[in-house]
């Protein structure tokens, strides 16, 4: 039998505690500023776990670039991705006042939208027409398409600073206007919007979140809604463009469907449209300087399986490439914030004009 020399013998094994920078990578996608990439050095790096560890660190990254890509973590599927928001930002929040069809995948886990697939979705945050709307928004990607199908993002501060002057006060002056027309085939029905089939309980939820409402038969319902544009931060302070004036608008959808829309409907007979909060017509040119100021800030990183991406949802607009193929990307939105806390009516600063 070996004996062990003095000092010589069997040791305990201490865990090594890597830092942060020896754990993972960061990079910007190739000319761009955002989203911020994080990938493993460590193979086999459990995301849910380093997430716990290092949740101000992505906190902090977050507010200072809006949008963050996690690539090549180890994480279980959909009940992972579920465990990175709570443990990020706590429980997954329900789809509410929705305005496009979604389904539950688990626990507040959402298919995205099941828009055409050769359309494009073009940049918006996510509920922003609502009084309470989610501070983060989260994807990640089951199944990459074959063909584009990436979510592509823009950045509202930047966004802001873009827009001229003069524009931003209008709206700073008006708000907008937000009107929906449902029951008429096209759309949602308001039962789905609003996840019930009581018109009592309809009128109740429109009444506590300032919608106006009409009903124009059994199953036809129009609402209408003013909202403002501009919000601060409530972490940097920075302002941001948050709001659906562009994304809602008629004249935002695909050229034919438009003709479409306006060989059938009235401006405001429209399944969506929007207006300056007064009621007036938004001009076509505002419209253009606007949808150019998304295009101008859009930066696309195609999906890959695996891919979780992280994004403020006051800081960061997104939306969808039109792609080909199978294409499964699951949505989650977390940490609820009330309008009432972030809205800014002005004066405006000069370095946003």
């Amino acid at each position: 039998m070996k004996e062990s020399l003095p000092g010589l013998g069997a040791r305990s094994r201490r865990p090594v505690k890597l830092s942060r920078s020896e754990m993972i990578t960061t990079r910007l996608p190739d000319g761009e500023a955002y989203p911020l990439i994080l990938e493993p050095r460590v193979e086999g790096l459990e995301l849910v776990q380093w997430a716990r560890e290092n949740r101000a660190y992505l906190e902090e990254e977050l507010t200072r670039v809006g949008g963050l890509m996690l690539r090549g973590f180890r994480m279980e599927g959909v009940d992972g991705f579920a465990d990175f928001v709570r443990v990020t930002s706590g429980a997954p929040l329900a789809y509410t006042e929705r305005s496009s069809p979604r389904e539950v995948v688990k626990d507040q886990v959402y298919t995205s939208t099941s828009h055409p697939s050769d359309q494009e979705i073009f940049p918006h945050t996510e509920q922003s027409y609502n009084l309470t709307f989610p501070q983060k928004i989260y994807f990640h990607c089951v199944t990459p398409p074959a063909e584009r199908g990436a979510t592509p993002i823009a950045c509202t501060r930047r966004i802001l600073r873009e827009l001229p002057r003069e524009v931003v006060e209008r709206f700073l002056a008006h708000g907008y206007r937000y009107v929906r027309n449902f029951g008429e085939g096209l759309g949602l029905s308001w039962q789905e919007a609003f996840q019930t089939k009581d018109r009592a309980e309809v009128e109740r939820y429109c009444t506590e979140n300032q919608i106006e409402f009409q009903w124009l038969g059994q199953d036809r319902l129009r609402t209408s809604q003013k909202r403002r544009c501009v919000a601060r931060h409530p972490i940097s302070g920075e302002l941001a463009w948050f709001n659906h004036a562009t994304f809602f608008h008629v004249s935002t959808l695909e050229a034919e469907l438009v003709a479409h829309l306006r060989a059938l409907y009235g401006e405001e007979d429209m399944p969506n449209n929007t207006f300056y909060g007064d009621g007036s017509p938004i001009e076509p040119e505002v419209l253009e300087l606007l949808r150019a100021a998304y295009r101008r800030a859009r930066v696309s990183v195609p999906w890959r399986k695996g891919d979780v991406m992280l994004l403020d949802n006051m800081l960061m607009a997104h939306g969808r490439e039109p792609f080909k193929g199978e294409r499964l990307v699951v949505v989650a939105m977390a940490d609820p914030r009330r309008w009432a806390d972030v809205a800014f009516d002005g004066p405006l600063p000069a370095l946003a004009g």
